[in-house]
């Protein structure tokens, strides 16, 4: 297994992968619009991916967010999106990819990594078993209120 740094000319491989995330979140395919993200992301430098490869095949990926956590004046990367091709699963990619997340926080002295994700999702479990704590002093609150 070989993990890189994503940029631009790996745009078609990452899609594939990126649209079947989406769908794995009961979202229609759309690849057309997946590119069109993704090419956004990379091109402003919006984020960060990480691809997994085995035997020079795409099969997975993480994606993150910079931002900051005022309350430490630090900033946070968020992991906004780990997956792995289901024929590839448990064989270390998920863990791999993670290490690759940790790896970037501690060499560009980052405070952490924050993530969330449905509570139906089995990858929880892996989560856990690599250290990461549900934090129970702090809840998770959405709107698009403001859009209406």
């Amino acid at each position: 297994m070989n993990i890189i740094r994503a940029h631009i000319e790996h745009l078609d491989l990452i899609v594939k992968l990126f649209d079947a995330y989406r769908v794995f979140y009961r979202k229609p395919s759309n690849k057309d619009a997946a590119k069109q993200f993704l090419f956004e992301r990379l091109k402003n430098k919006d984020s960060i991916i990480f691809l997994a490869f085995v035997n020079d095949e795409a099969v997975g990926f993480t994606q993150l967010y910079s931002s900051f956590s005022s309350v430490s004046m630090q900033p946070i990367y968020i992991l906004n999106d780990l997956f792995v091709d289901e024929n590839y699963r448990k064989q270390g990619i998920g863990v791999a990819l993670l290490h690759k997340a940790k790896q970037l926080c501690r060499e560009t002295n980052y405070k952490g990594l924050a993530l969330q994700t449905e509570t139906t999702n089995p990858a929880q479990h892996l989560y856990e078993s690599l250290g990461w704590v549900k934090d129970p002093d702090l809840q998770y609150f959405w709107t698009n209120d403001a859009l209406n």
